[in-house]
């Protein structure tokens, strides 16, 4: 067994902000003895695991990390939790999972990330969260103090920065817009991204897939870019429209048309370009495009558990129903026809036959 005590030292000490200096005049040893452990070089001394553990409040077990595999698997249980109650807009029952794994790992990274996630979750005014405002409220200092402990001691990158940016997006939500775009600017820039510069560490085995996820995740990206282009009101009605239609062509551009249109994506373009041509008195291609999104709506709210797709530039794609996250627990067609269609672009026709006709399909 590969024990891990250099590296909980080396993360523990860090946590309680203790120097290697420090921790070694508390142990009286040389602070090179620690820079050793550390380092993977060498172990502790027997002798010396109790008054470490007392240092660091934990037990010798953790110490030595000999407990990890049972605590990993009891948190995959929890994420598992989660992840099926984030998948039905359960954002209450998410906090509460959260909360109890948080009360039984609290210094577990992952668990305190979905804790935050849960809690700015339950403060999104697009689900049917009757307190969202409430919560905004009642959570605020609770966000912050995650998002401040996870963006200073968290070891993962990955968690650190996606918890980073929503706690940047909290400040905002609650007109601290300074602050938020300060703590934005700490993030890496697109161009020092791990993406742009590992290709000439791989094996040759390695590329293909590497280059397939690549493309995908950048037209992910692009995707979101040209989506808010088109919703952010910072160019008139047309062009959005134009930003829209060109979202589908890139879509089958990078998807070779393979995608299943049971995307909840699919149904909120459609319902977006419908409001456009709403707006230029278009009825024609505006009731066009809001039977896509009916159709669409009611096959997202059926689609299978599990999706496989392939196209020539991203490869093999494969979608589960279960990975979807929403804060809202209500179907589709349901959103659909109580919210989205109330818009009052919608206005000029709501009285209409037609109209109705799409609305008595949902």
């Amino acid at each position: 067994m590969k024990l891990s005590i250099g590296e909980n030292i080396k993360f523990l000490r860090k946590q309680k902000d203790i120097t290697q200096e420090q921790l070694a005049e508390m142990l009286g040893i040389s602070a090179q003895s620690v820079s050793r452990w550390e380092s993977g070089i060498c172990y502790p001394d027997m002798e010396l695991l109790p008054e470490i553990s007392k240092i660091f409040e934990i037990t010798a077990d953790k110490l030595l990390g000999v407990d990890d595999i049972a605590e990993n698997k009891k948190v995959d249980e929890y994420l598992e939790r989660f992840q099926r109650a984030i998948n039905k807009g359960k954002i209450e029952e998410c906090i509460d999972i959260a909360r109890e794994g948080v009360a039984e790992y609290p210094n577990n990274y992952m668990l305190l990330d979905k804790l935050m996630y849960a809690l700015f979750g339950s403060t999104d005014n697009s689900g049917n969260i009757p307190d969202w405002e409430d919560n905004m409220e009642k959570y605020d200092a609770e966000i912050t103090a995650l998002g401040e402990r996870i963006m200073r001691y968290c070891p993962d990158q990955n968690i650190r920065l996606k918890a980073t940016a929503r706690l940047a997006f909290n400040h905002i939500l609650h007109g601290r817009k300074e602050i938020g775009r300060k703590i934005y600017e700490t993030l890496p820039p697109m161009e020092l991204c791990r993406e742009m510069h590992i290709w000439w560490a791989l094996e040759k085995s390695e590329e293909l897939a590497f280059l397939q996820k690549a493309i995908k995740d950048s037209y992910e990206l692009l995707f979101s870019f040209i989506w808010l282009l088109a919703d952010a009101d910072v160019v008139d009605v047309e062009t959005e429209l134009i930003a829209i239609k060109k979202l589908f062509e890139l879509e089958k551009l990078i998807l070779d048309g393979k995608r299943p249109s049971n995307n909840w994506g699919s149904v909120w373009l459609d319902f977006d370009i419908a409001k456009r041509y709403a707006l230029i008195g278009d009825t024609d291609n505006m009731y066009k495009h809001l039977q896509l999104a009916v159709d669409e709506a009611k096959a997202f709210d059926n689609r299978p558990d599990v999706q496989k797709y392939s196209a020539v530039l991203v490869g093999e794609i494969t979608e589960r129903r279960l990975d979807f996250e929403t804060s809202d627990t209500r179907p589709l067609c349901e959103i659909l026809r109580d919210k989205w269609l109330i818009h009052d672009e919608f206005d000029s026709v709501r009285d209409t036959k037609k109209f109705q006709e799409i609305i008595d399909m949902l």
